[in-house]
């Protein structure tokens, strides 16, 4: 019976032809039966893949294998099976090249070299920030969407009313934000990409201590589950769409109609909308998704 599991993970490291990368890539997962998404650019790559255990440690062992990627630190949590054994959290493979691998509209801020991010902030691991926050006072920063953070989020975090990743610049260069640049400030995200992007972004802004949650939320989860500063639920990027680190996960989403307490976020009902919201099952029945209340995604 096979395993199924769930691998995340990034790398940056300056790529001289993505398009021979992403080939690599497609040709790797397709002899191994892996699924999932993969964006590749001249800055790196960054993936979600399911599939079996042993498959996918062998896309591990090949991935690695490429010297500008051979310290990636791989990300493992499960997956769901179907009857069949195989996974049901990705059903096709997609691997594209973009101009950033993750869309801030900024790619000519952000600098790579064989090191990785140039100018980001400092690493914590989660044992380290609970070190921090006990020896002084600390913001956190939450750098994803509102639907992500609404569901889910560390205590008393500042939450961007930002619907996209390309939203951030906008918001951090309004001003709203200018009185934490003299505080210890945390930013924290799914799998810790986008604060590899947003923290020099905010650093090139006068944001003057400036932190990172080392592997992100998922990291923090596995270390410290619910009993520690997380509360809620976890916005992920496949068909589980959200997951609890244990059974006692905090209800801290409220239904965008009726105000219930819910973690289960909605697509519109309209095919030719890409929005979310966070509404709970018996209001996402309804056919007015796109209502005047609706949240982006």
């Amino acid at each position: 019976m096979a395993t199924p599991k769930v691998l995340l993970f990034y790398g940056f490291a300056p790529l001289a032809d993505p398009d021979a990368i992403r080939l690599w890539q497609l040709t790797l997962c397709q002899s191994l039966g892996v699924r999932g998404r993969i964006i590749v650019s001249k800055d790196g790559i960054n993936a979600t893949l399911g599939g079996d255990v042993v498959q996918l440690k062998k896309y591990v062992r090949g991935t690695r294998a490429y010297a500008p990627f051979k310290d990636i630190d791989f990300k493992w949590s499960q997956g769901r099976a179907l009857e069949d054994g195989t996974t049901a959290d990705f059903p096709r493979l997609s691997v594209r090249v973009r101009d950033e691998l993750v869309t801030f509209g900024a790619p000519a801020e952000l600098e790579i070299d064989e090191t990785g991010v140039v100018g980001g902030g400092t690493h914590l691991s989660p044992a380290e920030l609970h070190a921090l926050v006990e020896s002084k006072d600390v913001v956190f920063f939450d750098g994803r969407n509102q639907v992500e953070s609404a569901i889910g989020h560390f205590t008393d975090a500042v939450r961007p009313p930002v619907e996209t990743t390309r939203e951030f610049i906008a918001a951090l260069d309004s001003g709203a934000f200018d009185h934490l640049k003299d505080q210890a400030v945390v930013t924290y995200c799914t799998g810790g990409i986008r604060c590899e992007v947003l923290t020099p972004l905010m650093r090139r802004r006068g944001f003057q201590e400036v932190y990172q949650l080392d592997g992100g939320i998922a990291a923090y989860g596995e270390a410290f589950g619910d009993d520690g500063l997380w509360k809620g639920s976890l916005y992920v990027f496949d068909d589980r769409i959200t997951m609890d680190f244990s059974d006692h996960a905090a209800l801290v989403g409220t239904c965008d109609t009726c105000a219930a307490a819910t973690n289960h976020v909605e697509d519109c009902g309209d095919v030719s909308c890409v929005r979310q919201m966070v509404r709970c099952q018996t209001c996402g029945a309804r056919d007015d998704l796109c209502s005047r209340h609706a949240m982006a995604g």
